[in-house]
This record gives C-alpha cells, structure tokens and sequence, in this order.
C-alpha cells in the first residue's frame, strides 16, 4: 500500500480507493487548498499570454 503526506497539513495518508479526498487526509484540508488555489496563492510559470492578432500568419 502506498503511503503519501498531505499537501495540507502533512498528515501521512494511505493511497486507496476508499479514501475519496487523496491525496489529502480530508475535505477540510482539500478545501484549504482549493481556497488557496482561488485566492492565487499558487500559480504555474509561464510566459504571457499571446495576443493572437499580434502573431502573423504563417507562410509571411
């Protein structure tokens, strides 16, 4: 059986079928992260966007 941390809390978790919140230990600590994912507290790096009107068509 497979055995995780947390991302919440650090709480150390059995990855199973039966638990419906994995990798998190529980809704509340799944809720905390949504939260955090809402509130912008992650992100993902990137580049800026691309104005497509700003990219000339191909074959100019």
């Amino acid at each position: 059986m497979t055995v995780v941390s947390c991302p919440t809390c650090g709480k150390k978790v059995e990855w199973t079928a039966e638990n419906k919140f994995r990798p998190f230990c529980s809704e509340r600590c799944k809720q905390i992260d949504l939260g955090a994912w809402a509130e912008e507290k992650y992100t993902i790096p990137g580049g800026p966007p691309t104005d497509p009107q700003d990219v000339p068509p191909s074959g100019q």
